[in-house]
């Protein structure tokens, strides 16, 4: 005697309308993502630095991190090797960007000069953007007092002097390591991304996912992790290259007036020496390289800043993207001139009548 639940089972064939069971789901569900959806979440967070922009700053960039990291093998001569029977000459090919006063080549200090650089110049943006993340973030989520102590403190450290600062506490130190510039540099350039992301968070929070989130139980560290940091990824990117900015002006400057050791080679060192030992004007090989490099790297950081911006901004990125259409088709988009062209149906009719008559 069969009972109804065998009936249904030997009614219904093996796999059709039988519940799913434990393993059966096991088996069914993905093991990863596909490579499909990783790529195109990868294109999604790059697609800030997809325009010509920004990738011409990050080639430029590019080269100087190569140009850092290889120095040993490219550079023709070590840094401070004398050569005192070339003194202060210009450029040859023994020594492409000519020599110092005691025959010190000014290319091989050029090139390990970019390492002292982008090492401090990333270790001191890594340092402040960390902390404004953190400052700007919190204070943009936060409400009452806690909201706006944070808020205080970044207007404080905002209006601080950040160039006399940064003499009073390199000048504390007999030979600074390269971690205190950096420290240095971080502590005082930290507060303008902290009043930016607040701002931009507190526009955040009354959006309806963050309120859904708040009102689910989400903790506070997930909010502000998953829901509202990706949300502020372009901002953060923005934020850092300027703040690479400053921190490479910083050091430089630093190293110019003589607050950091001379044995601290970097541009800025480079300009030190060739305005203590009387180069300018004449002697323009010592000088102008480093202030290139100098110039050169700010208007790299300065491209990919554009294009954040331009990405970030609907209104920059829907007037780039039409400009770009427009070239496509032949059109120049600063033209003031609007240029109609005729359909090819009206030609072709135009062209089969005589001159002088009408269709």
């Amino acid at each position: 005697m069969t009972t109804p639940a065998d009936k249904s089972a030997l009614a219904q064939p093996e796999g059709v309308g039988a519940p799913a069971t434990g393993a059966m789901l096991a088996t069914a569900a993905p093991s990863a993502p596909s490579r499909k959806t990783f790529w195109s979440q990868l294109r999604a967070s790059l697609a800030m630095f997809s325009n010509r922009k920004s990738a011409a700053g990050l080639i430029i960039l590019g080269v100087f991190v190569l140009v850092a990291i290889l120095a040993p093998w490219i550079s023709p001569y070590p840094p401070n090797a004398q050569h005192l029977d070339a003194t202060l000459q210009p450029p040859s090919w023994q020594h492409l960007l000519g020599t110092t006063h005691i025959g010190e080549d000014i290319l091989s200090q050029v090139i390990y000069g970019t390492r002292g650089v982008l090492v401090v110049g990333f270790l001191a943006t890594i340092m402040a953007t960390v902390v404004a993340i953190v400052v700007g973030v919190t204070a943009g989520y936060l409400r009452g007092w806690k909201s706006e102590s944070l808020s205080a403190l970044s207007n404080v450290f905002l209006v601080l002097p950040g160039l006399p600062l940064m003499i009073i506490i390199a000048s504390q130190f007999q030979d600074p390591p390269l971690a205190v510039i950096a420290a240095v540099l971080g502590l005082t350039g930290w507060a303008w991304g902290a009043r930016v992301l607040r701002a931009q968070t507190m526009s955040l929070r009354n959006r309806d996912f963050i309120q859904a989130a708040r009102a689910n139980g989400e903790p506070l560290h997930r909010i502000i992790l998953v829901e509202m940091l990706p949300n502020l990824m372009a901002i953060i990117a923005s934020s850092f290259v300027g703040t690479m900015t400053a921190a490479v002006l910083g050091l430089t400057t630093l190293a110019f007036i003589g607050v950091i050791p001379v044995s601290n080679l970097n541009w800025g060192t480079i300009l030190f020496w060739a305005q203590q030992n009387s180069a300018f004007p004449d002697y323009w090989w010592w000088y102008v390289p480093a202030g290139l490099c100098i110039a050169l790297l700010g208007v790299a950081l300065a491209l990919i800043n554009f294009g954040i911006d331009e990405y970030v901004n609907p209104r920059l990125r829907s007037a780039g993207e039409r400009a770009r259409a427009l070239k496509k088709r032949g059109i120049d988009a600063n033209s003031a001139v609007t240029l109609v062209r005729t359909p090819a149906s009206a030609t072709a009719a135009a062209g089969s009548h005589p001159e002088g008559t009408t269709a």
